[in-house]
């Protein structure tokens, strides 16, 4: 047994079991801040596209990350890391849900006007963590729907974070090139007047209002390369078609600091020594993410074009909200999570410089492919957990997952909520234990792949090996793919072939994990 010490502990009270390991953790005594130091605040900061390389920590890219270094120095950085996903939605709901999002059929990239798509019947982690006596926030980038469909922006929204377990949300409802480009406080629109009301639609244009391709003239601060061809706002072109509101729309140039003041708020006005409650905040940085529009101190810092000062950027902000933080006395009992929704791409649908800019950095680090992919740039994340006053610094090669973060905080809140997917890895990630996941299944615009210790398996899938829109590999491939990411975690040389037994091993254990939808043999999946 292992103890972990709070230098203000009185008493060990409660055990928890972490796999093979046990620690008893420190209680009865509160910090300064009046906070019980067994029920730490939890801090989610989850970044949008940043990918393994582009966090300086992790020695891959050329782009200098000092916040997120300094972060991730102070606890436990993850090598092994993943989102489940490579796009933004399904990773979203299973960070929140503890589900693997191929298990829904409509866990896909979702418009700015879908309904919600987790059903507020779930027990999702800001619906265990308020159980427990937390107060709950989300501040940021949503993509999860809002409401049953065809939404009045005009009015209350029903269905929104608040239904879900968020005490508050400032929230933008999809992405940056989504419309509407307004922002979302709990159930309504920021700014919003009665005289200019705001419709959204992506099925058709509204009667007269110019596009992207209509009126290019309009696209005065960037132009689309593919996709982004509708509504003009700020001078973007975006996805989808969007009237009126004018008072409410957003700038560019503002969300990160719009999002960095909500946030910071958030955390005074949630003081333990306030109001006795602990919090939790899921804060959902815009950053990398299309269409990159920094604010004015970041324009041209990099040296690599708008996706590099965007980075530095999120960089920024993380080292913000971490001053919050010491200032507030929290530093110690603030469990801090970092990661990525997904990998990175250059062009993600814009001219923006960010290919003709890139220079040597290598957003990927060592890995192939990058969003939207099946190869381990598309998942393979930024990961770091820091807690100062329990958690010593640390590099871990362990496989975990933030489908995890469902059942390990679960764990240590107290909480008996749990999910068949997410596994309590709170040793892993506290970093008393190195046993992280025996497998991970991976997923990709609906196709799935197969982590088993430092095996991948990818079944072979119909579709062109290169996404030539934004030129990245997406790991299809006619023929099954086996590649072991211990000596060879490039994925350069293919084993499915050379080692048949290896690949029937590989694919009888995906087979036994995704269930029956799943047929080995064409790697085909049956959404049910």
């Amino acid at each position: 047994m292992r103890l972990i010490n709070h230098p203000t502990a009185c008493r060990f009270l409660q055990v928890f079991m972490l796999g093979p390991l046990a620690f008893v953790a420190a209680s009865c005594h509160t910090t300064t801040t009046g906070q019980d130091v067994t029920t730490p605040n939890i801090l989610i900061i989850y970044a949008d596209d940043l990918g393994y390389g582009d966090v300086s920590a992790y020695g891959q890219g050329q782009i200098q990350t000092p916040n997120i270094d300094k972060l991730a120095a102070s606890g436990v950085r993850f090598t092994n890391g993943y989102a489940t996903s490579a796009t933004c939605t399904p990773s979203r709901l299973a960070l929140l849900t503890g589900t693997y999002p191929w298990r829904n059929e409509n866990a896909k990239i979702l418009p700015g006007d879908a309904p919600l798509l987790i059903d507020t019947a779930s027990v999702t982690l800001p619906d265990l963590l308020k159980k427990e006596g937390y107060a709950t926030g989300v501040v940021g980038k949503w993509h999860l729907g809002l409401g049953s469909g065809n939404v009045d922006w005009n009015r209350a929204i029903a269905k929104t974070p608040n239904d879900l377990g968020f005490d508050y949300s400032y929230i933008m409802a999809a992405t940056n090139d989504r419309v509407p480009t307004v922002f979302v406080e709990n159930r309504n629109v920021v700014g919003l007047t009665a005289g200019d009301p705001l419709l959204v639609s992506y099925e058709k244009n509204f009667p007269g209002e110019p596009t992207a391709v209509t009126n290019p003239e309009l696209m005065t601060r960037m132009k689309w390369h593919h996709g982004h061809n509708q509504s003009v706002h700020n001078g973007i072109p975006r996805i989808g078609y969007m009237k009126g509101g004018k008072s409410a729309l957003w700038k560019d140039e503002l969300m990160a600091e719009t999002f960095l003041a909500k946030a910071t708020a958030f955390i005074d006005s949630h003081l333990a020594k306030k109001n006795g409650q602990p919090f939790f905040l899921y804060y959902a940085l815009n950053q990398p993410h299309v269409p990159r529009v920094p604010g004015a101190r970041f324009v041209g810092k990099s040296g690599l074009g708008p996706r590099g000062d965007a980075v530095l950027e999120a960089d920024w902000c993380v080292g913000e909200i971490m001053k919050k933080l010491k200032e507030a006395g929290l530093t110690n009992n603030t469990l801090v999570i970092f990661s990525s929704d997904n990998g990175p791409v250059l062009n993600d649908g814009y001219y923006d410089d960010a290919v003709e800019k890139n220079g040597t950095h290598t957003p990927w680090g060592q890995f192939r492919g990058g969003k939207y992919s099946l190869l381990e740039a598309g998942t393979r994340v930024p990961f770091s957990v820091s807690w100062p006053g329990r958690i010593k610094a640390a590099v871990s090669d362990a496989l975990i997952c933030q489908l995890d973060l469902f059942s390990s905080i679960a764990s240590l809140v107290g909480s008996t909520a749990s999910t068949t997917d997410s596994q309590n890895l709170l040793g892993t990630l506290l970093g008393t234990s190195e046993t992280g996941r025996a497998n991970l299944v991976l997923e990709a615009s609906g196709r799935l792949a197969f982590r088993s210790g430092n095996w991948l398996l990818i079944p072979p899938y119909p579709g062109k090996p290169v996404n030539e829109q934004v030129q990245l590999e997406t790991g299809l491939s006619p023929s099954p793919q086996l590649y072991n990411l211990r000596s060879d975690p490039g994925q350069q040389k293919n084993l499915a072939q050379s080692l048949p037994d290896k690949l029937t091993e590989m694919q009888k254990q995906m087979k036994q994990v995704v269930g029956d939808g799943y047929q080995a043999n064409t790697g085909e999946l049956q959404l049910h």
